[in-house]
């Protein structure tokens, strides 16, 4: 494994040994694995789980890690191509990051979507564009449209939990006091999909994932017996689903529009994840969620506290998951 950009990249079975890689090095974390090797992280946009599991899983391989954050302690670095560069940034990725590159063995970023023009974002322009200047392993620590750690982490999540392969995955819209990005939710009904679960997306009118993401995930199902369909029919989503995997993202139908956005919103407080949700699930359904999460806008304070959630795990795997990750970029 040369790059880790997208969980499609990969096969079932490679995942799969992905995540007994990380069973083992959670286990025993082969100290000296990464001795000597350097790790960059440059870090577009705010961090908490990516930024620190990164740091103490190369640190626990062995190896050592630096952070960047433009425009924080670093110059600010331009990404559009082509820009007259008369503002604040002093310095384009086009120079930034193959500098960076020059001095790590491996280069994380992160580098959230612009939120103005679906298509733009879809495409991954400005991320693809970062991607071309580095020709040493590379990770997508979450990008515009895409976040393969957290999509790793989440499957094995499942494989712990000892969810069934083909079991009901219900990917839920929730409530946000703002517009969030596509890339968590675009990349978990994949990984579900591609897992060979049965897979809902719940979500109220605008809400709908783009084409170009339900196609992925439509054509990942088909290959591992799996399927995929949406709803906003909260009762005929859950009844006997066995997880339940929350997640907030912004209207599609007024993408880069936040006052539509906003007033869309306005009405779908009643989109807080509640106990009564579960009324026909499975009784041990779970509840997952990315984290970061609005207690009581998103999810009540009754299901994060409860026995159904497994959000904790689900971040301490972010830590396990990109151990194997690093492991199989680096250890040679």
């Amino acid at each position: 494994m040369k790059r880790f950009l997208d969980l499609a990249n990969l096969g079932r079975e490679e995942i799969l040994d992905l995540i007994k890689l990380a069973h083992r090095l959670e286990a025993h974390p082969e100290p000296r694995a990464l001795v000597g090797r350097i790790l960059g992280l440059v870090f577009f946009n705010p961090s908490l789980r990516t930024l620190s599991s990164f740091q103490v899983g190369m640190a626990r391989l062995g190896g050592t890690s630096f952070v960047i954050t433009p425009g924080q302690g670093t110059w600010q670095l331009e990404t559009r191509l082509g820009a007259v560069m008369n503002g604040a940034a002093a310095e384009h990725v086009r120079e930034g990051i193959p500098v960076l590159a020059s001095y790590c063995d491996a280069l994380g970023i992160r580098d959230f979507a612009e939120g103005r023009d679906l298509a733009t974002d879809l495409a991954e322009t400005r991320f693809n564009a970062m991607a071309g200047l580095v020709h040493k392993p590379l990770i997508n620590m979450e990008s515009a449209i895409n976040h393969p750690c957290q999509a790793l982490a989440d499957w094995k999540t499942l494989e712990d939990l000892a969810v069934p392969r083909h079991a009901k995955f219900v990917l839920s819209w929730a409530n946000h006091p703002r517009i969030t990005p596509l890339a968590v939710p675009a990349a978990t009904v994949h990984m579900a999909a591609h897992r060979g679960m049965e897979v809902v997306v719940l979500r109220p009118e605008g809400y709908a994932l783009p084409p170009q993401v339900m196609e992925k995930a439509r054509a990942a199902a088909l290959a591992s017996g799996g399927s995929l369909r949406e709803t906003d029919d909260r009762a005929d989503a859950l009844a006997g689903a066995h997880v339940l995997y929350a997640k907030e993202w912004g209207s599609t139908r007024h993408y880069g529009e936040p006052e539509a956005d906003a007033q869309l919103r306005a009405g779908l407080s009643d989109w807080c994840v509640r106990e009564d949700w579960f009324a026909g699930a499975e009784p041990n359904c779970r509840f997952m969620h990315c984290l970061p999460v609005r207690r009581n806008v998103a999810v009540a304070d009754e299901v994060l506290d409860g026995p159904r959630s497994v959000v904790l795990r689900e971040a301490h795997n972010r830590l396990t998951a990109q151990m194997a990750v690093l492991h199989r970029l680096l250890a040679h």
